[in-house]
């Protein structure tokens, strides 16, 4: 495997990104396990561990330092220091107060609940302004209203990440996706299902594509889409989406935001993608 391989040329410091995602729980622990007993040795290289892992627990078991950077564009929003001696007691009072503590820094930063003071757009400035979309498919928003409605309407961010097995941060993003469409709220670490979202997710299919529909229509990019439409007289050039896009939203991902509009909109059957021939036409 790639930890293997990068061992086996004795570095000083060993960089892994997310080492331990693709196998299972058992494994990985073993893994983790056999890593850290590698580094203790102070004799042999390597010296130094830098690890990408978007696992809290992960994260706390094996590093000294926890950094925890903000979303796009990726920053340094703090850092965490771990000084629990090893081997560490996952289900120690300790351990879970540290779990508790980044949770929180990371949930106050992807999702605060408080209100900021900034300057109001003029008219024209605001009727401009175009939203940046989480990348998201319309089936992993529709699994989290489900599983809130399972849960009684709201449960602990964390939690819907433990339960779900879904990786931490596409929980988040999911949840910002489904906030922006109105169907749940978010104060503090708890999700809910907003009104609108409880009539969603008890709605039939139809019912449930009319109001995804409308709420799209709530969302600047996607009225620009249909005005597009309507300029192209019904049928929009895949090319003439992402020049808008990337003018509209410079520090996005043309490509990864005209799928998530694509997707989006085939399911509230807004728009439909005829790939062969690049074109966007209505319903």
């Amino acid at each position: 495997m790639g930890v293997a391989r990068a061992l086996a040329v004795d570095p000083e410091i060993l960089v892994m990104d997310e080492p331990f995602s693709q196998v299972d729980a058992l494994t990985a622990e073993a893994l983790r396990a056999e890593i850290m007993d590698i580094w203790a040795d102070k004799e042999r290289n390597p010296s130094a561990i830098l690890m990408v892992s978007q696992s809290i627990r992960e994260a706390l078991l094996m590093a000294d330092r926890v950094a925890v950077l903000s979303g796009s564009p990726g920053t340094l929003r703090t850092i965490v220091d771990v000084p629990l001696p090893r081997p560490r007691d996952s289900r120690s009072p300790e351990f879970m107060k540290l779990v508790d503590h980044l949770h929180d820094i990371i949930t106050s930063a992807e999702l605060p609940d408080v209100q900021v003071t900034v300057p109001v757009p003029s008219a024209s400035q605001e009727e401009d302004q175009v939203e940046p979309l989480p990348m998201v498919q319309s089936a992993d928003i529709l699994g989290l209203l489900e599983f809130l409605e399972a849960q009684g309407g709201t449960s602990d961010l964390f939690q819907v990440a433990s339960h779900t097995h879904v990786p931490f941060e596409r929980v988040l993003t999911t949840v910002k996706a489904a906030e922006m469409l109105d169907l749940v709220d978010t104060p503090k670490r708890s999700v809910l299902l907003t009104p609108l979202g409880k009539r969603f997710v008890n709605a039939n299919m139809d019912d449930r594509k009319d109001l995804w529909r409308a709420q799209l229509l709530e969302l600047r990019l996607f009225r620009v889409v249909k005005e597009m439409l309507h300029l192209e007289e019904g049928e929009l050039p895949k090319e003439a989406l992402l020049q808008e896009i990337a003018t509209r939203l410079p520090m996005e991902d043309p490509e990864a935001t005209f799928e998530t509009i694509v997707a989006w909109g085939r399911f509230g059957e807004l728009f439909a993608y005829r790939e062969e021939r690049g074109v966007l036409t209505p319903e």
